[in-house]
């Protein structure tokens, strides 16, 4: 039975402290039997289930005190939530149709929980960014995101993608906020086509491609992505950088950059090199040796939240404080790697001020005297249908 995977999913989730995503595509290799259909709707509903958590607790018990909820009545309450007539289940016997209906409409009148939002994010947000932006933005970042694909231009053409795709009978369309982003129309398994296992495509949300064009690289250039992750962003400026020049892409986790050699090699780049920090003398040797710096910060995902859906559940104040700090020493120290007459982009996948343009003032304040600010803009899942992005150019005087 599919709700059964998905009821397992959901105890890991939370009873198991387990990250959504691990757990599904864990979860997905032990369902190779079956069919794409049965595997799309135990992503999808594990999905909507850690989205809408808190309103389907507070359906079944407003004090929110109840932990013991039957995990298939759970279910039944998101299917009620979704419109879904609910299933003729021996496990729904004893379900309390009526509690759950009068519950969900006392719900109406508390937006935290309305929207399934823990209470001290709602606050921390309402503060921030004002009520109507927020309540907006709560809204979006409550629908399932799409998938956007990224043209590998190093190896074809938005155009000869299209028409490859097409022939598979896999519809797609451009995207206005990116010139190389392509919107799947229709949701299904694409790691397994031949064009992505030849570099053709990687898969990037719009807004994280445009921190790419915010940069401003040239071929040429020696740019440096320092916080590089697995490499989706590096990826990218090396196609707009045609393969020319240098790009260092530097982490803390060697098994990320390990990942980030086998993405370019499938990708066709040749000019990333990659750098473990391991210490902060791996900085000092390389002051003032970029034309480009890309400062992909640690942040609190709070600006992906479509995506993952159950950071709203393992965040807390605490821990942005302490990444709110880390990111400072970041800018800090690493602004230190910029060339005169060099920029460096600042970006985070937050739409939180505090991190993004609080950030920045607060290094002009100090190093006024070095950088200048030459564009800055925030991306919002409302307003602009992408995930929630800051990005922000500092011109090295």
């Amino acid at each position: 039975m599919h709700a059964k995977a998905v009821l397992d999913n959901i105890a890991e989730i939370f009873n198991g402290k387990k990250y959504a995503d691990k757990v599904i595509e864990r979860s997905l290799k032990f369902q190779k039997n079956r069919g794409s259909s049965d595997r799309a709707f135990i992503a999808e509903y594990t999905y909507e289930m850690v989205r809408w958590w808190r309103l389907i607790l507070y359906c079944n018990d407003p004090s929110e005190k109840k932990s013991d909820i039957s995990l298939w009545h759970a279910f039944a309450t998101l299917l009620y939530i979704k419109g879904i007539d609910l299933p003729r289940w021996d496990t729904l016997d004893d379900f309390d149709f009526e509690m759950v209906r009068a519950n969900y409409q006392k719900a109406q009148g508390q937006i935290a929980v309305k929207e399934s939002f823990p209470n001290w994010m709602d606050k921390l947000f309402s503060v921030e960014l004002g009520r109507e932006r927020w309540h907006e933005n709560m809204v979006a970042l409550n629908q399932p995101a799409e998938v956007i694909l990224r043209v590998n231009t190093l190896k074809t053409t938005k155009e000869d993608l299209v028409d490859l795709l097409e022939v598979q009978g896999i519809a797609v369309e451009s995207h206005d906020q990116a010139p190389d982003a392509l919107i799947l129309k229709e949701r299904q398994s694409i790691f397994n086509l031949e064009e992505f296992k030849n570099g053709l495509f990687e898969v990037q949300d719009a807004g994280s491609q445009q921190i790419g064009q915010f940069l401003q690289v040239e071929p040429g250039m020696r740019v440096v992505d320092a916080c590089a992750g697995a490499g989706g962003k590096t990826l990218h400026l090396s196609a707009m950088m045609q393969n020319k020049g240098s790009i260092v892409a530097m982490d803390l986790e060697e098994w990320k950059l390990e990942e980030l050699k086998k993405r370019a090699r499938r990708a066709g780049s040749s000019i990333i090199q990659t750098r473990v920090i391991d210490s902060t003398k791996t900085i000092k040797r390389m002051v003032e040796s970029c034309d480009r710096l890309l400062l992909d910060v640690p942040c609190s995902g709070l600006g992906v939240l479509r995506r993952n859906p159950d950071a709203k559940w393992k965040l807390s104040h605490d821990f942005i404080h302490s990444v709110i700090a880390e990111q400072a020493k970041i800018l800090t120290s690493y602004s230190r790697m910029v060339k005169p007459g060099g920029k460096l982009v600042y970006a985070t996948c937050s739409i939180l001020p505090s991190e993004n343009e609080k950030q920045i003032e607060a290094f002009l304040a100090e190093f006024g005297n070095q950088y200048t600010l030459e564009d800055q803009k925030t991306l919002y899942p409302a307003q602009d249908h992408t995930d929630g992005f800051f990005m922000a150019r500092l011109l090295k005087k």
